[in-house]
């Protein structure tokens, strides 16, 4: 028997272009004759040959072949025995009979039960075209496998780089680095290395034995160090062989050859390393996914930090927000009390005076003090008006179900009952059924129809209409009159407290209704605007979110 090659499972494959066979032959002539017509093929052929069923046997179970011959019967071992046994150990290599042997029989029984053909030692010379297809499909399988193993890599960096998307803590993107760096190039161990001023930090790892997590070693003292103040990848397929490398750091290690690549090339912020136990000249395809992963991680990490200084700067505007609350809260506490109570004290000793000096005041004086009592009494509606506003933009909504149609026709029996001499139409449609806080939406109500009713008041027929539509998916309601309108060049003011678009002696009021209307609207997440024109009335639209602003 012709001498074994030196396999393990982990040895490399047979070099391309190279076809590795196993020839069960007892006959040197015919194995040498055989030998002769393989070699013809012009490829490079390594023949193990084995003479009896023990060699053929331990052929079998310690070498690689990519095709087995066999004579069809050899003394006490036939041919069928040897493919049985070639099919349970390798059930994926070709197997031909080469026999000089003319039974049709035996030929097609070993055909039937599962031989790849059968060459006649009289024409040896078809084994050139035999070993030639076996060489090519070989090529087109290996071919196959790269591409897979691509494929392979390919999805698992979109899987990588899909997870470091949606990272929002460095823990989370250590623990996606630390695995995908491996698995992507199949490598035995993984780390995450971060820039720690003049220090690298070992910060992760995921490795078939320890080496230096939570470690921090000087920039020049360590190879990630090397490739971050380089700002280029460190390939090494012998450890012990690069000056790089502080080698008894490395002893204890498992690690035999590594490739580095920097996170953020431009101003490297950490490094991505990969080791292997045995010796491995990292591939270019190799390093440029450990680099691919290491851009997209660079992202991610700018991406946390971004939004870790976002999150802070919400929460102290959260923060401020919430003593503006408190300060808003004490102020109008302060109006309610320390202005409305010494506002109470003039109204009520004015209308004291009025009655103990009501024949002894001159004409004039009375006048004043009439004029005197109806200001604090404005002031006093003021103040109200203030507080309901400040009210309205602030504390917990209580949503529910809310039929706006219902309240619009409460508000509007309500109007006429202030006015039963007036005039009017309400045009109200039957169900408008929202999400949101009955009080909140029944005082923007409330404020859009008074200012209908307010506005349409020196028609000979008031006409408010309560309705709505539906335009690119989003429900609109509005309220529509026929009173004076507006000019829309000053539209910008309408919804600002204390701006009006008339004179306070034609249409009384202090401008807060229709800020009170935007307020309510803004905290159910809708929003509000009108259309008008002079003397042709106006129409007031909004809508109303899902959610509360």
């Amino acid at each position: 028997m012709s001498k074994l090659p030196d396999r393990s499972p982990f040895s490399p494959l047979p070099k391309p272009g190279s076809v590795h066979v196993l020839h069960l032959e007892d006959n040197e002539s015919d194995a040498l004759l055989t030998k002769g017509a393989l070699e013809k093929s012009g490829l490079h052929i390594e023949i193990t040959v084995a003479t009896d069923a023990t060699q053929y046997e331990s052929a079998l179970s310690s070498g690689q072949f990519d095709l087995i011959l066999s004579d069809h019967g050899l003394p006490g071992f036939s041919g069928r025995a040897a493919l049985e046994s070639a099919q349970a150990k390798c059930p994926r290599v070709p197997f031909l009979f080469v026999t000089g042997a003319d039974n049709e029989s035996e030929v097609a029984a070993g055909l039937k039960a599962g031989a790849s053909g059968f060459v006649s030692k009289a024409e040896l010379w078809r084994l050139t075209y035999t070993i030639r297809g076996i060489a090519d499909k070989r090529a087109l399988e290996r071919a196959f496998e790269d591409t897979e193993r691509k494929n392979c890599a390919m999805n698992r960096l979109l899987v990588a780089v899909q997870e470091l998307s949606l990272a929002r803590s460095m823990e989370t993107i250590m623990a996606i680095v630390r695995r995908a760096a491996r698995e992507l190039t199949g490598a035995d161990g993984a780390t995450l290395i971060l820039r720690d001023q003049d220090k690298c930090f070992y910060a992760d790892e995921d490795a078939i034995a320890p080496l230096w997590k939570g470690q921090r070693f000087p920039l020049s003292a360590c190879i990630s160090g090397w490739t971050m103040l380089n700002r280029q990848p460190a390939v090494i397929e012998d450890i012990y062989c690069d000056p790089r490398i502080p080698a008894e750091a490395y002893r204890p290690t498992f690690v035999k050859s590594l490739a580095m690549v920097p996170v953020r090339v431009e101003d490297p912020i950490a490094a991505i390393g990969n080791y292997w136990a045995s010796r491995h000249l990292p591939t270019n395809q190799e390093v440029e996914l450990l680099q691919a992963l290491a851009n997209t991680t660079a992202v991610a990490i700018e991406s946390v930090e971004l939004y870790n200084q976002l999150e802070q700067r919400v929460q102290e505007r959260t923060r401020q927000l919430q003593e503006a609350n408190r300060e808003l809260e004490a102020f109008s506490y302060s109006v309610s009390h320390d202005l409305r109570a010494p506002l109470q004290h003039i109204i009520g000793f004015a209308a004291l005076i009025e009655e103990d000096s009501s024949t002894s005041l001159s004409s004039s004086s009375q006048d004043f003090l009439t004029r005197i009592v109806g200001s604090t009494q404005e002031m006093g509606r003021l103040i109200n008006d203030l507080l309901r506003l400040a009210t309205f933009s602030f504390g917990q909504l209580e949503l529910t179900s809310v039929n706006l149609s219902t309240i619009a026709s409460q508000i509007c029996m309500s109007l006429l009952a202030q006015d039963p001499k007036r005039k009017a139409e309400f045009r109200i449609a039957p169900t408008a059924n929202v999400q949101g806080d009955p009080g909140l939406l029944r005082a923007m109500m409330e404020n859009l129809f008074s200012n209908a009713w307010k506005y349409t008041a020196k028609k000979d027929r008031s006409i408010i209409e309560f309705d709505s539509t539906t335009i690119s998916g989003e429900r609109q309601f509005f309220v529509r009159d026929n009173g004076v309108g507006f000019n829309l060049n000053y539209a910008g003011k309408l919804f600002a407290p204390f701006q009006r678009l008339h004179k306070k002696e034609e249409f009384p009021g202090n401008g807060i209704g229709l800020a009170t209307v935007r307020r309510v609207i803004h905290r159910h997440g809708g929003r509000v605007w009108a259309e008008s024109e002079p003397d042709n009335g106006a129409v007031f639209y909004f809508t109303l979110g899902t959610a509360p602003a």
